[in-house]
């Protein structure tokens, strides 16, 4: 069975930082593209983050620079650090891993408020 937990998650004012994490089991992600997604109230969910199994990553305009996609292999989790969180990064946040098949974790909260 496969599962991808996230975790950490919470509440922070603005210009916060946060780390979130996914640990997966059931697949080994070194075979997998890994993803952090968001969704916001009332709005789709959108990419954040993509890491592929080369290490190669990509960002969505609205984070780069502010955000970071890393993952360690040997525990087999994906990472999402977030600095300098704004208000409108307040979402759940989704884990994904997309190959053959896809996967999603069941989110983690995040909220920006001052």
């Amino acid at each position: 069975q496969v599962q991808l937990v996230e975790s950490g998650g919470g509440s922070v004012q603005p210009g916060g930082s946060l780390r979130l994490s996914c640990a997966a089991s059931g697949i080994m992600i070194t075979r997998y593209i890994m993803a952090w997604y968001r969704q916001a109230p009332e709005k789709q969910r959108e990419l954040v983050a993509v890491i592929g199994s080369r290490i190669s990553t990509k960002y969505a305009e609205s984070v780069k620079g502010r955000f970071t996609i890393s993952r360690d292999n040997t525990k087999n989790t994906v990472y999402l650090q977030m600095n300098s969180l704004k208000p409108e990064d307040t979402a759940v946040y989704y884990c994904n891993a997309k190959d053959v098949s896809t996967y999603w974790g069941q989110g983690t909260q995040v909220t920006v408020s001052s």
